[in-house]
């Protein structure tokens, strides 16, 4: 693939590259507390909830960001009070965003006009070079937002995703954080669906940060790696997209599969040569290699040895 940089001088590009930017940091930020928590799945989740938003944005003329942010903080907010304060599971309250999520989003697509029909498609497999400067200045001070708030808040998210009973006898508060984990990953879903889509905004939460835990050991240098890679992932994922003109969603995705299976490949052959040192050492009584003194060819007396 040769990559021309005259396209830098197109301004659909320089859109999509800073677009690009914002999805591809604050992604990972929020994920990295997600995949702790063992919430994986919820990008998934907020982006089915997410398509009914868009169909409603579509229905009313109005911008399908907007009606989509304030759709997904809501049901986070319901999932969370759901999940709390009820007999209902965490798993279970995520399965009534998933069937509710699409039953609504289909149900107002099938009264929408065939313009809202095809409208739809850009933002269920995004569509970032075709994004504008307002959509784009949103999805950049959503995402800034989101990353600065969770750079800030690192150690006391990172309490409560790791332990939350520590964390509420530290006196942390719990479930305000919970909330705000959930509402800034809907942030996430709704400047992201551009980028990626909705059916695929969940990969951007998980991929980079997994492929960090292949070859850092703290939760710090976790989200500070996984907020790296999904920069790369994301910026390699337009430029390919560009070039070789097929859908920038698919093109982030595919490259962030490939950057974690290299490195959760090299990470399993390192550990494997690790583990074969040391469960063969040298046989005992072997005798080893000792630097005697030579002898002074002047006067025959040994001179003692280097260092």
């Amino acid at each position: 693939m040769n990559l021309d940089m005259s396209l830098f001088g197109y301004e659909f590009m320089q859109r999509a590259l800073v677009g690009a930017l914002a999805v591809g940091l604050c992604a990972p930020a929020v994920g990295v507390f997600l995949v702790q928590k063992r919430l994986a799945l919820i990008g998934d989740g907020l982006g089915h909830i997410a398509l009914t938003g868009v169909a409603i944005g579509l229905l009313t003329s109005t911008s399908p960001m907007w009606t989509t942010l304030a759709t997904t903080v809501v049901a986070s907010v319901a999932m969370e009070l759901l999940r709390s304060h009820s007999r209902t599971s965490g798993d279970v309250a995520l399965a009534m965003m998933f069937y509710g999520g699409i039953a609504g989003g289909v149900y107002l697509t099938g009264i929408a006009s065939d313009k809202g029909v095809a409208n739809l498609q850009q933002y269920l497999f995004g569509s970032l070079l075709t994004a504008g400067w307002d959509e784009v200045l949103t999805i950049a001070i959503g995402g800034a937002a989101v990353a600065l708030l969770m750079l800030a808040l690192r150690p006391w998210m990172s309490a409560v995703a790791t332990d939350e009973q520590y964390a509420r006898v530290a006196g942390l508060p719990v479930g305000g954080l919970n909330l705000l984990l959930l509402m800034t990953t809907a942030v996430v879903v709704s400047v992201s669906m551009r980028a990626v889509g909705l059916l695929l905004v969940s990969a951007l939460l998980v991929i980079p940060v997994v492929t960090a835990q292949q070859f850092t050991r703290s939760f710090r240098a976790t989200m500070h790696g996984g907020m790296a890679v999904g920069f790369l992932i994301a910026v390699a994922g337009v430029l390919a997209s560009a070039v070789q003109d097929v859908p920038p969603g698919a093109t982030i995705v595919l490259i962030g599969v490939a950057c974690f299976l290299i490195t959760a490949t090299a990470a399993a052959i390192a550990h494997r040569v690790r583990r074969t040192w040391r469960s063969h050492p040298p046989p005992e009584g072997e005798p080893l290699e000792v630097e005697l003194p030579s002898a002074d060819p002047a006067d025959g007396t040994p001179t003692p040895p280097k260092g």
